[in-house]
């Protein structure tokens, strides 16, 4: 079907105003970064400084242990994201593969967990790490965000796995692969697109956690993640926000440069599935 010359102007512009609306919070973080506290006081605001301070940058990274926070959520986010996959693709292709008594009430159980609330679970988990003596420990974040995640990518990789064929495992287990090494070397990798979505999703809500190194960490600076140690950087009369926002800006690349690596294999291998 063939777009007026109008039609094509609006799908265009609308693409344009929603690329403009969600970039421009990135855009005045950068701007609020290069700017002075003069500059951030002024009505009406300027979008952009007429001296931008990019100093700020290297300020921020000499005078506060960046690399040490970022160091850590690294390790968080990791550790959760590889626990919670092992844990998840285990427990979906099980639900998905094979029949038990009650696996959809076990499916619907795994999935009403997902919807429980990180701060109610705070307290029981605190009283859990404090009585194995881990509070302070990045460890506590691992096991903490894996309990959040592992609920919902069980359930979305469940899904995905009812979408791949059964003949594929067969005609593999035909050919002398056991059960487990039909999942390896022939579900996982049309699985790529699941996997590479269930693990971004993992990451990124590792790396944005906050309530939970407040709690867990608070009296142990040297496993301060990334966004904790930014809160300390408010200070008690007055704030540099421009400070805040070029750290900021150091926690966000991470995330970026991580989508940036997974969205290759995600439309490669979607692309992959529909050959298929």
């Amino acid at each position: 079907m063939n777009r007026t010359p109008l039609q094509s102007l609006a799908l265009y512009g609308t693409v344009v105003l929603l690329g403009a609306l969600i970039l421009f919070p990135i855009y005045w973080l950068l701007v609020t970064a290069v700017s002075t506290s003069a500059d951030l006081s002024q009505l009406p605001p300027s979008f952009w400084p007429d001296d931008a301070q990019w100093g700020t940058f290297a300020k921020v990274w000499e005078e506060r242990p960046i690399p040490l926070w970022l160091l850590n959520s690294m390790l968080a986010a990791i550790g959760s994201v590889t626990l919670s996959m092992v844990v998840s693709v285990l427990a979906g292709y099980a639900l998905s593969r094979f029949s038990i008594r009650g696996g959809h009430s076990l499916g619907l159980f795994i999935l009403t967990a997902k919807m429980l609330p990180a701060t109610l679970l705070v307290i029981p988990l605190f009283s859990i790490f404090r009585n194995f003596g881990m509070i302070g420990s990045l460890w506590t974040l691992v096991l903490a965000h894996s309990t959040l995640i592992i609920p919902f990518t069980t359930w979305m990789l469940k899904g995905y796995f009812d979408t791949i064929p059964r003949e594929l495992e067969q005609a593999a287990m035909v050919d002398g692969c056991s059960p487990m090494g039909a999942m390896v070397r022939v579900v996982l990798p049309v699985a790529t697109p699941g996997l590479a979505a269930t693990s971004l999703y993992a990451f990124v809500l590792s790396w944005a956690d906050y309530a939970y190194a407040r709690t867990f960490l608070v009296n142990a600076p040297d496993s301060w993640t990334a966004n904790l140690g930014i809160t300390t950087m408010r200070g008690e009369y007055s704030t540099d926000w421009n400070e805040i926002s070029a750290a900021a800006v150091f926690v966000a690349v991470p995330i970026i440069v991580i989508y940036l690596f997974l969205e290759r294999y995600l439309v490669g291998g979607l692309t992959a599935g529909a050959e298929k």
